[in-house]
């Protein structure tokens, strides 16, 4: 085997990144995988980095969730290094969709196999995102839930602080635009998904797959947050499009328009506001998978 070269991108503030390193290494030796590592100094972005090494090195390996892979994404698109995905997240929603094991030794030797595949991106105001774009409900928490939280508690956190925000949601109006035609809304949220999962446990589609080239909406128009919890087993099967409240469909563009600017949660990170625009990148970045 060839022994290959990775820029090596450990988030150390997300769930199991800082305290997994050491292994991470010991485990990316025994695979014959070199690695280039920023100094711990470093003020520099994952994207920036992926552009500064792309002629030394022969991938990249990001370490963290997903809002550590959106941070990469620009730098991978300008490049063309396959992404490998150790996943330490919270959630680690982008590794399940693409079948990536959780498990480290697991993960490491997908990489080390070298079997890589061609996956979409979403795309929002030119902002790249790996799974789910979302306004209201879920920007709302990705501002409430801090990265503390989120280490201390993993998935409990997101329903501990969903819970609170949910009594105090109210539905906002929408303009949205697709496939021709414009119609208003009065939603909660409205998620647009490029990959299955998200929110650590729900599926944006039943069907999805991140190589599929659609974008995959659905706006939640409940009237009242209690009635959510009829649709918590469909949110988490991917199934919620077949109730009357919620309005589902799959497209290759779409715009949305809110009196006032919301904040757009792209992978758990806030990156832009409405008005946005939506559109799918076909088999944008090249991913290690099994």
């Amino acid at each position: 085997m060839t022994p290959k070269t990775a820029l090596l991108l450990v988030n150390p503030n997300s769930r199991r990144g800082r305290e997994s390193l050491p292994q991470v290494r010991d485990l990316l030796s025994r695979a014959q995988i070199d690695y280039v590592e920023l100094p711990p100094t470093a003020d520099v972005s994952a994207a920036d980095a992926i552009r500064e090494h792309a002629a030394r090195v022969d991938m990249a390996i990001v370490g963290g969730g997903d809002g550590s892979l959106n941070g990469a994404a620009p730098g991978l698109l300008d490049t063309g290094l396959p992404l490998g995905v150790l996943p330490l997240g919270t959630a680690n929603d982008f590794a399940k969709t693409v079948g990536i094991p959780l498990d480290l030794p697991s993960a490491i030797g997908v990489i080390a196999k070298g079997n890589t595949t061609k996956v979409d991106l979403g795309q929002a105001n030119q902002h790249p995102f790996f799974n789910v774009a979302s306004i209201g409900f879920s920007a709302d928490l990705a501002m409430s839930l801090t990265e503390k939280a989120k280490k201390r508690w993993g998935k409990l956190g997101y329903g501990l602080v969903a819970a609170r925000l949910l009594a105090s949601s109210r539905l906002f109006t929408a303009t949205l635009e697709h496939d021709g035609q414009a119609e208003e809304l009065k939603t909660l949220q409205v998620s647009v998904g490029n990959g299955r999962f998200y929110g650590g446990g729900m599926t944006v589609h039943a069907d999805a797959t991140a190589t599929d080239g659609m974008l995959d909406f659905y706006s939640l128009e409940v009237d009242h947050w209690w009635r959510l919890l009829r649709l918590l087993p469909s949110l988490r099967n991917g199934t919620q499009g077949e109730w009357d409240d919620v309005r589902a469909f799959s497209t290759k563009a779409l715009t949305i328009r809110t009196s006032k600017p919301r904040a757009v949660n792209l992978d758990g990170e806030l990156k832009t506001t409405t008005p946005v625009t939506f559109a799918i990148l076909e088999k944008a970045v090249s991913v290690f998978v099994p």
